[in-house]
């Protein structure tokens, strides 16, 4: 049976996200930004984390569904009494030379047929539901007061109709227009039609704009729209999703907050971005990154909060229920103090483009070579250490396969990057060092099973160390790299296609549901290797995986097909776009400019 969370649709605006329930309910909004307290979080308790529902009287069917090519999401309720269609979005388009993203949450409610009559229900809270607010009445709108800033509900549907929580008929178009800080001061209806109008517009042009192959186009064109809202625009920081502590299986304890910017990730995001052509997003988180990079004076961390803030104290709210009844639930995330040290090398591959790519100018850079020495200096004092690897072990450190992979990368980006300057001193640096890093990949081979383990004197696998046939540390057409995919999928592969990304314990026990993104990555690695056949196939065996509006989780349990983890995962989404190009590219199929 599929869960109740992966029944909403995701809206935003590169400012804020928000989930809408097909029951029309808000059922997760932060404010005022992406890791901020609630405003609703009916996910994480039913009754602490409020409620912005819009339902009618008796029983009700519901369909859900986006604008084409946008993330306006509509919610259609068939009821006895007749049909009405709720319209959300998060306003965004070009305004004055800028863009315009306002802590704004507008819904539309229409009716389609009959009278249907509805009750409105907008009880906010803050400070993770510990916050009831206090609302007062307006002539048009209720204030609500206890966060921040103020809590705006304007409105042309009768105040005490909201108040009294009374039902009432629909016989002409209605707006919700909820606002954090400055209020809608314009006319009701004009403007938020106006602003559908605009944001439906900017969200189409936006895709016009992108390059995208004729494999799946649909699927890749909704994995886009994602990951574009997860960015925060106003530093370029992409985070791993909008949700905190949605376990990634029943009772497993593995409830994390993902609503900071993993550096560990930057190669897969900026590689998406590329693929389909976004290099204003792109620039932005090179940005984000930079910053970082040089304000930091220790070591890189693996992750960061969206405005750079490096000590994420994690913190149990035990007040909270939880996701279906799943404790604890997280504020923060303790991986910030992991050692994890494919970061300098995720950072010099992200770096590579400006240097190698035309679209940019790196001629104008005067920075280049202190930048490459700064990074290569961070690899040279790690190469050689145990580190916590990319799924973050707590109380457990190895010499890693996958680490010194992206270390033996960063340094052939930082090989690529010396060139294009010509600096020949720093060029053979970074060919030192990366002979330095395969002595400890191939210190991971075992030559009996013909296959890397997942690090040095240790006989488990691992689904990351696929990456060693997508970064070609092996040549995907030799046998090794093809024994390597076929033992990988012998023991890590589930019957339905799904894929594992270990299978031995960890700190919390035995991870007991599989994680997409390895399943894309085993997608991109058939293809490397020339299965292409087989590619295509599991990579349409993926897509039964989503919801009912394309949207992907972590995780996925094998024997029900229930979608786990935090929601959407932009990096699952991320790892979709990937294997579809990498495909594209095999099959030959045009990239539509």
């Amino acid at each position: 049976m599929k869960n109740h969370l992966y029944q909403t649709g995701l809206i935003g605006n590169c400012a804020y996200l928000a989930h809408i329930h097909k029951n029309t309910n808000v059922e997760w909004l932060c404010w005022p930004r992406f890791d901020s307290s609630f405003i609703f979080g009916g996910l994480m308790d039913r009754e602490k984390g409020g409620e912005f529902s819009i339902l009618p009287e008796g029983d009700y069917q519901s369909e859900q569904y986006y604008l084409e090519n946008t993330n306006v999401l509509c919610t259609v309720i068939t009821s006895t009494e007749g049909v009405y269609r709720i319209t959300d979005f998060a306003p965004r388009f070009n305004q004055f030379e800028r863009y315009f993203k306002p802590l704004m949450l507008v819904r539309k409610i229409e009716v389609l047929e009959g009278t249907p009559r509805v009750k409105v229900v907008c009880k906010p809270v803050y400070d993770y539901g510990l916050k009831t607010l206090s609302r007062q009445r307006g002539s048009s709108h209720i204030e609500y007061f206890g966060t921040e800033e103020k809590v705006r509900l304007t409105t042309n549907i009768p105040i005490n109709y909201i108040i009294d929580e009374q039902y009432s008929v629909l016989s002409e178009t209605k707006y919700l227009v909820l606002t954090y800080g400055k209020p809608l001061e314009a006319p009701l209806a004009n403007t938020s039609e106006q602003f559908l109008r605009e944001t439906v517009a900017y969200w189409r042009l936006w895709i016009k704009h992108s390059s995208i192959a004729a494999f799946f186009q649909k699927n890749v064109i909704r994995s886009a729209l994602v990951l574009k809202i997860h960015q925060y625009e106003d530093t370029g920081a992409i985070i791993a999703a909008s949700t905190t502590s949605l376990s990634e299986f029943p009772g497993s304890g593995r409830n994390w907050d993902y609503r900071y910017c993993w550096l560990r990730d930057t190669y897969y995001v900026i590689s998406s971005l590329s693929h389909i052509g976004h290099f204003e997003e792109m620039e932005r988180y090179f940005n984000y990154v930079s910053d970082i990079s040089f304000s930091e004076k220790g070591r890189f961390q693996p992750l960061y909060g969206i405005t750079g803030e490096k000590h994420l104290y994690e913190n149990i709210l035990d007040h909270l229920e939880g996701y279906m009844g799943n404790k604890p639930v997280r504020v923060g995330n303790q991986a910030y103090e992991h050692i994890q040290n494919d970061i300098y090398g995720q950072v010099l591959i992200s770096l590579l483009p400006l240097y190698v790519d035309h679209r940019f100018v790196f001629s104008e850079r005067k920075d280049s070579a202190r930048w490459i020495d700064y990074l290569l200096t961070k690899v040279e004092l790690t190469i050689d250490e145990k580190d916590a690897g990319i799924w973050e072990f707590r109380n457990i450190a190895n010499t890693h396969c996958y680490s010194n992979l992206f270390q033996w990368a960063g340094c052939s980006a930082a090989e690529k990057m010396a060139r294009a300057i010509g600096d020949e001193k720093l060029m053979q640096r970074a060919i030192a060092l990366k002979e330095r890093a395969a002595v400890h990949i191939e210190n991971c081979y075992d030559p009996v099973r013909k296959v890397y383990a997942h690090a040095v004197d240790s006989p488990h696998l691992d689904a990351s160390t696929l990456q060693l046939i997508m970064m070609n540390y092996l040549d995907p057409a030799s046998d090794r790299a093809k024994d390597h995919l076929i033992a990988l999928e012998k023991e890590l592969k589930t019957p339905n296609g799904l894929f594992y990304r270990y299978l031995h314990s960890d700190d919390f026990g035995k991870p007991k549901t599989t994680f997409l993104i390895c399943a894309f990555w085993y997608v991109e690695a058939l293809a490397c290797v020339g299965r292409i056949d087989e590619a295509v196939k599991e990579f349409e065996n993926l897509l039964k995986y989503s919801n009912h509006l394309l949207l992907f989780s972590e995780d996925v349990d094998e024997e029900t097909g229930s979608q786990w983890g935090n929601f959407p995962q932009a990096y699952s989404h991320v790892g979709l776009m990937n294997a579809a190009y990498r495909i594209a590219i095999k099959l030959d199929k045009p990239i539509f400019l």
